[in-house]
């Protein structure tokens, strides 16, 4: 029995076949999806088990990713980790007479706008007068001060943003039953542990450091009481 066309769905013959994308095609039949030009087997390309021309291939575009729960778990542990390293760097550095400023984007932006501030300074620009002329030194003064107030204003925001974050992690918490960790970032529990730093991450887990292991991560919410 002839198989039908992948097109037409009409039988197709042996001296008309074509066999293509897991289908049998008549040679008139075998054409793009979309401007129906015909085809062969050196310029088609496939797409779902259909036939196109190089003009019409369905565009391929990224997967987007949702907030499921675990990976709003994970987003909110990388973010509690950013901070306990920001918190370590900060009292290794307490004291020495300078402060410890974030990498943040607004510092990035910041530290760009000084640097275009700084080249326009030696910048000589030659309209169609033909004479030269420089920025006023006035304005570039304005904008360095604008720029160094900013900073200011920087660093106060992340040194108050430790300071809160600080009055948090100053509870304690005891583990109220034995756990032990099922993943590479959760921490293992014996009763009677405290549990310094502890941050809540949702309804079901919290984030910690024993301080009988020394070990930091997620721990299960209902395994710990404040103490």
């Amino acid at each position: 029995m002839n198989p039908p066309c992948g097109r037409c769905n009409k039988p197709v013959y042996p001296t008309e076949k074509i066999n293509c994308l897991d289908k049998y095609w008549h040679k008139g039949c075998f054409s793009c999806e979309v401007c129906k030009m015909a085809l062969s087997m050196n310029n088609y390309k496939g797409f779902e088990k259909k036939p196109y021309c190089s003009m019409h291939y369905p565009k391929t575009s990224f997967t987007i990713v949702t907030d499921t729960p675990e990976n709003l778990r994970l987003k909110q542990q990388s973010m509690l980790n950013s901070q306990a390293l920001y918190k370590e760097d900060f009292e290794r550095n307490k004291g020495k007479g300078f402060s410890v400023v974030a990498d943040t984007p607004e510092m990035q932006r910041v530290k760009k706008t000084q640097d275009q501030i700084s080249h326009a300074e030696h910048v000589e620009v030659k309209p169609s007068d033909g004479r030269v002329h420089r920025p006023p030194v006035g304005l570039i003064q304005v904008c360095v001060c604008v720029c160094v107030c900013v900073c200011v204003c920087v660093q106060i925001k992340y040194h108050e943003e430790f300071e809160k974050s600080k009055v948090r992690s100053d509870k304690r918490y005891q583990a109220m039953y034995s756990y032990v960790a099922a993943e590479a970032d959760e921490v293992s529990l014996q009763e009677g542990d405290l549990i310094l730093d502890v941050e809540p991450i949702d309804e079901g887990w919290v984030f910690g450091c024993n301080q009988r292991t020394g070990q930091r991560g997620m721990l299960p919410a209902n395994y710990v009481r404040p103490v």
